[in-house]
């Protein structure tokens, strides 16, 4: 026999259990690479996380690169960061 639907105040309060109440920070920043975008994206995280603290999500907001010969010499990433402040 399977459970019962959870009621409206059932999942509400589910929700807010696994929720969290964090404040949030964003910074903006842009990697590089010349191998690609994803690797631009994670040197950027990898070089913010050496001064900020609690990352917690990033969005990309714009890629650009430049272009050597006819092919991709140089890629540049932005992202907005996302951080829990103390």
């Amino acid at each position: 026999m399977s459970a019962p639907a959870a009621t409206g105040a059932g999942r509400r309060r589910d929700k807010e259990q696994t929720m969290s109440d964090h404040i949030y920070k964003l910074i903006e920043i842009t990697g590089t690479s010349t191998v690609g975008s994803d690797d631009a994206v994670q040197r950027a995280i990898t070089k913010a996380s050496e001064s900020v603290r609690n990352i917690q999500w990033f969005e990309v907001t714009e890629t650009r690169g430049h272009v050597v010969a006819d092919k991709v010499g140089h890629w540049q990433v932005t992202l907005k960061i996302g951080f829990t402040l103390d």
